[in-house]
């Protein structure tokens, strides 16, 4: 100071805690930093959480398939064809026209279908409610193990024309007498692309007319 003197220094005892004694002044600043630490946490393992949870719904939507669910849609027959009744109900001329549900039906099973199975693209013109069994191979109309939605362009390529053509070309030959009918109705409900291969691919009978030329 002035006058050369020093000013008295605080007792180490008033600064410094005593031997095994709590020091306490920090503790206010330790509480708030672990209350910071765990809010942080918090929201990091929240962050972390809707994460995996958009991680985990992104892998259930499903994307299109060019076979259907064999436990959704295993296929269903129409009671009226049976192979002595394909001269009077399959292989006469309009009998699909007679028989085919209504629009309204099939659309709006479509749209419900489409939301069951999870598919990713919602958009209802992007399919064709198929019938599994064709009805011009005896399917059920209406019913609903034998309809599904089919995608007209799928990654794979094989969408609903394809199986369109497949359809006409079984129906010719059911009604030729070359195949019968259960077995057209098996080989289609099983692997319809499989069928497609063996019977509408590059080696189908050179006498069976392609159904862009009916």
């Amino acid at each position: 100071m002035a006058d050369g003197r020093r000013e008295p220094q605080p007792a180490l005892s008033r600064v410094l805690p005593r031997a095994g004694a709590k020091d306490t002044r920090f503790a206010g600043a330790e509480g708030t930093i672990a209350r910071s630490i765990t809010g942080h946490a918090a929201m990091w393992s929240g962050a972390a959480a809707i994460l995996v949870l958009l991680t985990v719904s992104a892998s259930l939507a499903r994307a299109q398939s060019s076979l259907p669910d064999a436990s959704t849609t295993p296929g269903a027959i129409n009671p009226a064809v049976a192979q002595k009744t394909i001269g009077e109900t399959i292989c006469i001329r309009g009998w699909t026209r007679m028989v085919r549900p209504p629009v309204g039906y099939t659309e709006e099973l479509k749209r419900r279908q489409i939301a069951g199975l999870g598919y990713r693209d919602r958009k209802l013109s992007h399919y064709e409610e198929d019938h599994l069994i064709p009805l011009g191979l005896g399917g059920a109309p209406s019913d609903p193990r034998n309809l599904w939605p089919e995608p007209r362009n799928p990654p794979d390529g094989w969408g609903a024309d394809r199986k369109d053509e497949l359809e006409f070309v079984l129906n010719q030959l059911v009604c030729s007498g070359r195949l019968p009918l259960r077995e057209a109705q098996r080989m289609i409900t099983t692997n319809w692309i499989a069928a497609y291969l063996r019977y509408a691919g590059p080696r189908r009978s050179p006498d069976i007319p392609h159904p862009g030329t009916r």
